[in-house]
Protein backbone atom coordinates (compact mmCIF):
# COMPACT_ATOMS: atom_id res chain seq x y z
CA UNK A 1 0.00 0.00 0.00
CA UNK A 2 1.42 3.39 -0.90
CA UNK A 3 1.22 6.15 1.64
CA UNK A 4 1.50 9.69 0.48
CA UNK A 5 0.78 13.04 1.92
CA UNK A 6 1.81 16.19 0.09
CA UNK A 7 3.30 17.90 3.13
CA UNK A 8 4.39 15.28 5.66
CA UNK A 9 5.71 12.37 3.59
CA UNK A 10 9.29 11.33 4.31
CA UNK A 11 10.97 8.78 2.07
CA UNK A 12 13.14 6.02 3.47
CA UNK A 13 16.03 7.17 1.27
CA UNK A 14 19.62 6.44 2.13
CA UNK A 15 19.15 6.79 5.88
CA UNK A 16 16.45 4.10 5.99
CA UNK A 17 18.36 1.85 3.63
CA UNK A 18 21.48 2.20 5.78
CA UNK A 19 19.48 1.34 8.89
CA UNK A 20 18.06 -1.75 7.19
CA UNK A 21 21.52 -2.88 6.07
CA UNK A 22 22.90 -2.29 9.55
CA UNK A 23 20.06 -4.25 11.15
CA UNK A 24 20.50 -7.25 8.90
CA UNK A 25 24.29 -7.41 9.16
CA UNK A 26 25.16 -6.41 12.72
CA UNK A 27 22.08 -7.12 14.81
CA UNK A 28 22.18 -10.90 14.85
CA UNK A 29 22.98 -11.16 18.54
CA UNK A 30 19.93 -10.89 20.78
CA UNK A 31 19.81 -8.05 23.23
CA UNK A 32 20.59 -9.08 26.79
CA UNK A 33 17.89 -6.84 28.22
CA UNK A 34 14.92 -9.20 28.40
CA UNK A 35 13.43 -8.00 25.11
CA UNK A 36 13.50 -10.68 22.38
CA UNK A 37 14.97 -8.45 19.64
CA UNK A 38 18.49 -7.90 18.37
CA UNK A 39 20.76 -5.26 19.86
CA UNK A 40 20.38 -3.07 16.76
CA UNK A 41 16.60 -2.65 17.27
CA UNK A 42 15.36 0.74 18.48
CA UNK A 43 11.82 -0.62 18.81
CA UNK A 44 10.88 -4.23 19.50
CA UNK A 45 7.49 -5.96 19.16
CA UNK A 46 6.82 -9.52 20.35
CA UNK A 47 3.75 -10.90 18.57
CA UNK A 48 3.46 -13.91 20.88
CA UNK A 49 3.31 -11.90 24.11
CA UNK A 50 1.67 -8.77 22.65
CA UNK A 51 4.32 -6.52 24.17
CA UNK A 52 6.63 -3.81 22.85
CA UNK A 53 9.80 -2.09 24.03
CA UNK A 54 11.98 0.84 23.10
CA UNK A 55 15.67 0.01 23.07
CA UNK A 56 18.95 1.89 23.13
CA UNK A 57 22.27 0.15 22.46
CA UNK A 58 20.76 -3.27 23.14
CA UNK A 59 19.15 -2.32 26.45
CA UNK A 60 15.51 -1.61 27.21
CA UNK A 61 14.86 2.12 27.65
CA UNK A 62 11.05 1.81 27.91
CA UNK A 63 8.66 -1.08 28.38
CA UNK A 64 7.44 -3.64 28.10
CA UNK A 65 4.07 -2.10 27.24
CA UNK A 66 0.93 -3.96 26.13
CA UNK A 67 0.05 -3.83 22.43
CA UNK A 68 -2.59 -5.21 20.08
CA UNK A 69 -1.24 -6.36 16.73
CA UNK A 70 -2.87 -7.66 13.55
CA UNK A 71 -5.77 -10.07 13.48
CA UNK A 72 -5.51 -13.37 11.59
CA UNK A 73 -6.96 -11.87 8.39
CA UNK A 74 -4.52 -8.91 8.50
CA UNK A 75 -1.48 -9.96 10.54
CA UNK A 76 1.43 -7.77 11.56
CA UNK A 77 4.39 -9.07 9.58
CA UNK A 78 7.46 -10.23 11.49
CA UNK A 79 10.79 -8.89 10.30
CA UNK A 80 13.25 -6.03 10.54
CA UNK A 81 12.12 -2.67 9.21
CA UNK A 82 13.00 1.01 9.43
CA UNK A 83 10.82 3.95 10.46
CA UNK A 84 10.08 5.86 7.26
CA UNK A 85 7.35 8.35 8.21
CA UNK A 86 5.76 9.92 11.28
CA UNK A 87 2.45 11.78 11.47
CA UNK A 88 1.20 13.21 14.77
CA UNK A 89 -2.44 13.58 13.63
CA UNK A 90 -2.73 10.84 10.99
CA UNK A 91 -6.13 9.77 9.70
CA UNK A 92 -6.52 6.52 7.79
CA UNK A 93 -7.29 6.84 4.10
CA UNK A 94 -8.05 3.10 4.07
CA UNK A 95 -10.39 2.90 7.09
CA UNK A 96 -12.96 5.69 6.76
CA UNK A 97 -10.74 8.54 7.96
CA UNK A 98 -10.22 6.79 11.33
CA UNK A 99 -7.89 8.70 13.65
CA UNK A 100 -4.45 7.16 14.19
CA UNK A 101 -2.74 9.63 16.55
CA UNK A 102 1.02 9.44 17.10
CA UNK A 103 1.59 7.30 13.97
CA UNK A 104 5.10 5.97 13.37
CA UNK A 105 5.12 4.01 10.07
CA UNK A 106 7.66 1.21 9.67
CA UNK A 107 6.30 -1.31 7.11
CA UNK A 108 4.09 0.00 4.32
CA UNK A 109 0.80 0.91 6.00
CA UNK A 110 1.80 -0.66 9.35
CA UNK A 111 2.48 1.79 12.15
CA UNK A 112 2.71 2.16 15.87
CA UNK A 113 -0.22 4.39 16.90
CA UNK A 114 -2.68 5.11 19.67
CA UNK A 115 -5.70 2.81 19.74
CA UNK A 116 -7.24 0.18 21.96
CA UNK A 117 -4.83 -2.51 23.13
CA UNK A 118 -7.85 -4.79 23.60
CA UNK A 119 -8.84 -4.76 19.89
CA UNK A 120 -6.69 -6.49 17.26
CA UNK A 121 -5.58 -4.29 14.37
CA UNK A 122 -5.38 -4.56 10.60
CA UNK A 123 -1.58 -4.94 10.82
CA UNK A 124 -0.67 -1.92 12.92
CA UNK A 125 0.64 -2.00 16.48
CA UNK A 126 -1.91 -0.42 18.81
CA UNK A 127 -0.51 1.34 21.88
CA UNK A 128 -2.09 3.15 24.82
CA UNK A 129 -2.05 6.95 24.58
CA UNK A 130 0.92 7.27 26.93
CA UNK A 131 2.94 4.59 25.14
CA UNK A 132 2.04 5.98 21.70
CA UNK A 133 3.27 9.43 22.76
CA UNK A 134 6.54 7.93 24.02
CA UNK A 135 7.11 5.87 20.86
CA UNK A 136 6.29 8.91 18.69
CA UNK A 137 8.63 11.21 20.64
CA UNK A 138 11.47 8.65 20.78
CA UNK A 139 11.54 7.06 17.33
CA UNK A 140 13.00 8.85 14.31
CA UNK A 141 13.04 8.19 10.58
CA UNK A 142 15.63 5.48 9.94
CA UNK A 143 15.36 3.82 13.36
CA UNK A 144 15.25 0.02 13.28
CA UNK A 145 11.98 -1.70 14.23
CA UNK A 146 12.03 -5.45 14.78
CA UNK A 147 8.88 -7.56 14.99
CA UNK A 148 9.34 -11.13 16.27
CA UNK A 149 7.00 -14.11 16.80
Amino acid sequence: MAISHPVRTVAVGLLGAAAMAFATTTGAAAATSGAPCSASARACVDLSTQQAWLMRNGSVSYGPVPVATGKASAPTAPGTFAVFWKDLHHRSSEFHNAPMPYSVFFNGGDAFHQDSVKVLSNGCVHLTQSAAQTFYNTLHVGDVVQVVR
